[in-house]
């Protein structure tokens, strides 16, 4: 049986370094996505949708894994947009007045119907409230700028200001949305230890 890493094989994606910030230019990939608002930390809404995301991420990896392609994976991490209506005023600690896409990348070998039969699976075998907001789309950031942050979610300010003065610098503007991508499992890790890649489009 076939394995891919996806995250090694899109390492200047998903493994950025700690000790610096790079622009890179991310190409158009396939997610599902689950479009939401308010705080993530209090939100049920926003609980919801990374427990249909997951669930629909993994129906439909065993599904390529047990049908003709014979390919295993590991499903991708967590990712997150996040914005309001006027970004000069996006706080990174007020949240509660964001609005959010929640949403895991599909390989290149996952298509439309793999996702029909998954969500059909899933419907049939929990009732989870979030399924009927997953959307399957492509999305496209482009010339971005992003660098690894260690630590909790609420240290992550400083972090943020120094890509965002990287791209200032660098002779261009902030556009798009603040994006998060989760390369831990909170559940496990110590939160000195959480792993969580920031990215902002540049133009």
């Amino acid at each position: 049986m076939k394995k891919i890493d996806y995250k090694k094989e899109l390492k200047y994606l998903y493994g950025p370094s700690a000790k610096k910030i790079e622009f890179i230019d991310v190409p158009t990939m396939n997610f599902l996505m689950i479009d939401g608002q308010g705080n993530p930390n209090t939100s049920q809404e926003y609980k919801n949708a990374v427990e249909a995301l997951y669930a629909v991420s993994y129906a439909v990896k065993f599904l390529i894994k047990k049908g003709v392609l014979q390919t295993d994976y590991g499903v991708m991490p967590l990712e997150g947009l996040w914005w309001v209506d006027d970004m000069s005023t996006f706080d990174i600690n007020n949240k509660d007045d964001w609005k959010w896409t929640a949403m895991i990348m599909q390989p290149k070998i996952v298509t439309k119907e793999y996702i029909e039969t998954a969500l059909e699976q899933v419907r049939n075998k929990k009732n989870l409230e979030a399924i009927p907001k997953i959307k399957f789309k492509p999305f496209r950031e482009g010339k971005s700028a992003q660098t690894l942050h260690i630590g909790p979610f609420a240290d992550e300010g400083p972090t943020i200001e120094r890509i965002h003065q990287f791209i200032t610098e660098s002779n261009f503007s902030l556009r798009g949305k603040h994006h998060e991508i989760y390369l831990s499992d909170i559940r496990k890790a110590k939160p000195e230890n959480w792993k969580t890649i920031i990215r902002q489009p540049a133009g």
